[in-house]
């Protein structure tokens, strides 16, 4: 009997949505192999009631998948690659990206139209740092509520807590056929996304080249230059899940743009930038990037230090 391919996923219906996506993939790719799935509970699905500010942000949704991979009860660890950390984890190796999905940030609210309309203080919940920082940036009358849960938890909470409006990934509402309660995708150019926000990221064992050869069937090349950028960006700054960072990039002709905000937590230094290379050398261009905000000021006005 041909052994099964295990895609290693949380359990919530996002992680299920993309990893069933994910499996439909590659069934064709390794048909007549199965491919299974195998729910693995993280640190950050147990402690929902945390700030993921105070659960250290680093790896809370994505390590107990890796130690999955490492261990052998997965051959491959899908992710939302906002998700997972840019420092490298020994013997792992993110092998692939498909398409991505949107990566905007959406506004939902029952009684404001806009994000401009909200009034004077009102309450925003949100359970991102980066979400935090750019909205104070843009707002800084509003009150910022955390806000932890699933998709259905954090769409619940915006009537039972009383909150004027959330703002969370607009990948998630679409993936769940929730779309039709996004009020107004928020515009990009003063509120850029999570770095790898809308992207599937897939990880497996460095040394199974059988594994690394299925999943670059399934990779899209111009997406995988895009995070790539991103994630190197990231890393130069010394950044994460503790630090307000994001990112927008795209693909034209070979040539590939990122643009980057570095923010303090308050909101009220914003540095931005932009910068162009080959769609071939992605590494370059985030790790550039990265130089430039850090000229800039991001090193001394925004970045803790890499410890941190």
């Amino acid at each position: 009997m041909v052994a099964p391919l295990k895609l290693g996923t949380r359990g919530s219906p996002l992680a299920l949505w993309q990893a069933n996506y994910i499996a439909e993939l590659l069934r064709p790719v390794v048909a007549p192999r199965p491919v299974e799935l195998v729910l693995i509970e993280t640190h950050g699905d147990r402690d929902q009631a945390s700030a993921l500010s105070a659960m250290g942000g680093f790896g809370v949704f994505t390590k107990a998948i890796q130690n999955a991979l490492l261990d052998g009860r997965a051959d491959v660890a899908v992710h939302s690659l906002k998700d997972l950390p840019t420092i490298p984890e020994p013997r792992l190796e993110l092998a692939a990206v498909p398409p991505r999905g949107p990566t905007g940030d959406a506004f939902v609210s029952r009684n404001h139209k806009r994000f401009d309309d909200l009034p004077p203080g009102a309450t925003v919940g949100t359970s991102s740092l980066r979400r935090r920082a750019q909205v104070l940036n843009r707002r800084p009358d509003l009150k910022l509520l955390e806000l932890r849960g699933n998709v259905d938890t954090r769409l619940r909470k915006l009537d039972d807590l009383g909150l004027d409006a959330i703002v969370l990934a607009e990948a998630g509402l679409a993936r769940l056929g929730l779309a039709d309660r996004i009020t107004e995708i928020l515009d990009p150019n003063w509120i850029l996304p999570a770095v790898g926000q809308g992207a599937i990221g897939l990880e497996c064992r460095s040394d199974d080249d059988e594994t690394k050869q299925v999943l670059a069937q399934v990779r899209c090349e111009s997406t995988f230059a895009r995070v790539q950028a991103e994630r190197a960006m990231l890393y130069a700054l010394g950044g994460g899940c503790l630090v307000p960072i994001g990112a927008t990039s795209k693909v034209l002709d070979g040539v590939l743009t990122v643009r980057g905000a570095v923010l303090s937590p308050d909101g009220r230094r914003r540095i931005v930038g932009t910068h162009e290379g080959l769609m071939r050398a992605p590494l370059s261009v985030g790790q550039e990037l990265a130089g430039i905000l850090l000229a800039e000021g991001a090193a001394t006005e925004c970045v803790p230090p890499m410890a941190a």
